[in-house]
């Protein structure tokens, strides 16, 4: 569970953010560089030449060989390998629900606990100073953005449509990023100047949320990120980081408390724009009014002319 603050959990880490953390220190500056740019962009990593990474960084493909080998790895094939690996490093969905189920016996009454205790330690969470200051700072980077371009795949695509919609409803722009693989990259490109990027992602980072950053820095808009892993480098790469807890590390994992913080942030919007909001409402409420219109007048003519 994530400590008030900002800080979470203990979490299993990959091979390389291992070694990096130990060996940090030991580096030279020049082999720090590559190392911190290795960790920033580990996707790059995985389809860039030696020569590629060198040009990036500033520095020779010799340096960057080097600097591989002194972080522990034979060289860049090896350390391709251990990254992409740590990629399919998650505990799957059917062991958390056996170690949940474990700790409640499989008795009903415990899991109904379990889930309100969850819940009663998420809500003492967002109400801390330090909570409220990161969610102040969300709020600022949302209002500022022309469109607010929302990331979810998976299971957690369900919870970016229910955000993208309400966002709609309050009167701001917005799009989904929903997509895996090469539907994710036509979804790219429908990016615009002004957006900003709220990315719900948890554990550690996958392909798509990678790519969805690397191209968002490409194009210089700013990234919020709503995780459970707010202690990654993935993580303070984002201008905006809201850490919230999803039940306790390797079960599974609960949402309601990351609704609850969209709700804060959907109403946090409302009322500092609060003239769209109630202009948006009303323009809904009288479409809603004309499609009920028309489809009494439809249904009315169609049972006359059964008639």
């Amino acid at each position: 569970m994530a400590e008030p603050g900002g800080a979470s959990p203990i979490r299993k880490r990959d091979v390389f953010s291992d070694r990096y953390a130990r060996r940090r220190e030991m580096l030279s500056p020049s082999y720090r560089r590559v190392a911190a740019f290795i960790d920033a962009n580990r996707l790059a990593v995985l389809t860039s030449s030696a020569a590629d990474l060198a040009r990036e960084i500033g520095t020779s493909d010799a340096t960057v060989i080097r600097a591989v080998q002194a972080l522990g790895f034979g060289g860049l094939h090896d350390l391709r390998n251990e990254i992409a690996a740590s990629y399919g490093k998650r505990d799957t969905p059917v062991e958390n629900l056996q170690r949940t189920l474990a700790d409640t016996s499989e008795s009903v009454e415990a899991a109904l606990d379990s889930v309100l205790d969850t819940f009663v330690t998420g809500l003492d969470f967002l109400r801390t100073t330090a909570f409220r200051q990161h969610v102040m700072a969300a709020l600022d980077t949302l209002h500022a953005a022309r469109r607010v371009v929302v990331f979810g795949v998976g299971p957690t695509a369900h919870i970016a449509a229910y955000f993208a919609a309400r966002l709609r409803r309050k009167g701001k722009r917005q799009a989904v990023l929903d997509r895996t693989g090469a539907e994710l990259a036509d979804q790219l490109l429908a990016l615009e100047p002004g957006d900003a990027l709220f990315m719900l992602a948890y554990g550690k980072p996958y392909v798509e949320a990678e790519l969805a950053v690397a191209e968002a820095r490409r194009r210089r808009m700013p990234v919020i990120l709503l995780t459970d892993a707010g202690d990654t480098e993935f993580a303070r790469r984002m201008n905006v980081v809201l850490t919230v807890p999803r039940g306790c590390d390797e079960r599974i994992a609960l949402h309601g408390v990351t609704v609850l913080c969209l709700e804060m942030l959907l109403l946090g919007l409302a009322t500092s724009d609060s003239r769209t909001a109630v202009f948006t409402l009303g323009e809904l409420e009288r479409l809603r009014k004309a499609a009920r219109s028309r489809k009494l007048s439809a249904y009315q003519k169609n049972h006359m002319d059964e008639t």
